[in-house]
């Protein structure tokens, strides 16, 4: 059976795909090297549309106006541009309301794309670009430590690792930011209150890398112009013993944030980049299936967020303790505990 596998490793070799989410310019050139907050390419798009029916403003047929339609698909007009001008000696006109591009033409109206804005992507990963997918974006390769969270807020940024935690169930308040962690990244534990988040934003914080974040809390880390990852879950979770040993150990390097918002289809995790000086680091395993002796990770409680290792596979479908029948394995859990556990519920740390 296929395993989801939960990336928490010390040295691998990251290889990432950035794109634009429509067509645009790409910025940067083939091997070259790129830091996390680089533009690497932009894409011009329009906050709204505009619909002229030019039938109805000239007092013609459908039919007729298109006749009397000067435009057409994809030019751009600047404002104040006739579009059309109407039959008869006293004819009305029908001009462009602002600056756009036309969309659609037919059926005696025409569409306008109006109110240009630029997207710009960033690298979001420091290392060298060694693909470019022309018009849409790049893929960048780089070698280190990659942690994976489960939740994200969609922004990036690269800092200093500080650490505000004693063990993987510590609880980050207002009262521990100081100013000394301006401009960095930090290892805070468990956040239970809104005024934390804001501490952090007034310092101002590079980011924030929590074990878990109260539900209600979502809407405001949401807010927050800094990155904000979470690597295990919502409530009072202490920090999985694979991630809080990586990073903990790796205080005061440089690290990047991408809080990336989890997407299970496209593969899109949040995650913790600590890029390392090596030339050579073995791929990323994006697949595994479940064998005796891996490491995984429990997805639910009772043992939620807990490393262990399987045991053995168990044969057909074990019933389990709810009386469900599903496939299953014996994982000797770190503390040294032994569960019977569904398939489904695990996942492979690697």
């Amino acid at each position: 059976m296929q395993a989801p596998v939960h990336h928490i490793i010390g040295l691998t070799s990251i290889v990432r795909e950035r794109l634009l989410p429509i067509s645009g310019t790409v910025l940067v050139r083939l091997n070259q090297k790129v830091n996390p907050n680089d533009i690497i390419a932009e894409a011009n798009w329009s906050r709204e549309h505009v619909l002229l029916n030019v039938a109805h403003m000239l007092g013609v047929n459908p039919s007729i106006a298109d006749r009397l339609i000067k435009c057409k698909v994809d030019d751009r007009l600047v404002a104040k541009t006739e579009i059309a001008v109407g039959l008869g000696l006293f004819a009305h006109s029908v001009v462009a309301p602002q600056d756009g591009r036309v969309a659609l033409v037919g059926g005696g109206q025409v569409l306008m794309e109006v109110g240009n804005s630029k997207f710009e992507l960033r690298a979001g990963i420091p290392g060298t670009v060694i693909h470019i997918i022309e018009n849409r974006g790049v893929v960048i390769q780089t070698n280190g430590s990659l942690v994976q969270g489960v939740w994200g807020n969609g922004r990036i940024d690269s800092g200093l690792l500080v650490n505000l935690t004693e063990q993987p169930d510590s609880v980050l308040s207002a009262g521990r930011l100081d100013v000394s962690m301006r401009g960095s990244i930090v290892l805070g534990g468990i956040v239970k209150d809104a005024e934390t988040l804001k501490a952090a934003a007034d310092l101002p914080v590079r980011g924030l890398i929590l074990s878990s974040l109260y539900p209600s809390l979502i809407p405001q880390a949401r807010e927050m112009r800094y990155p904000i990852i979470v690597t295990d879950g919502f409530g009072p979770l202490p920090m999985n013993s694979a991630a809080y040993k990586l990073l903990s150990t790796n205080i005061k390097r440089d690290v990047t944030l991408n809080a990336g918002v989890y997407d299970r289809y496209s593969g899109v995790r949040p995650e913790v980049i600590i890029p390392l000086p090596v030339a050579d680091a073995p791929a990323l395993q994006e697949s595994q299936e479940f064998l005796p002796g891996l490491q995984v990770r429990m997805r639910r409680p009772p043992a939620m967020g807990m490393i262990g290792s399987i045991v053995v596979l168990k044969p057909g479908l074990s019933t389990l303790l709810s009386g469900l029948r599903a496939p299953a394995a014996e994982v000797k859990l770190e503390n040294g505990e032994t569960v019977i556990a569904p398939l489904v519920n695990l996942e492979v740390v690697g």
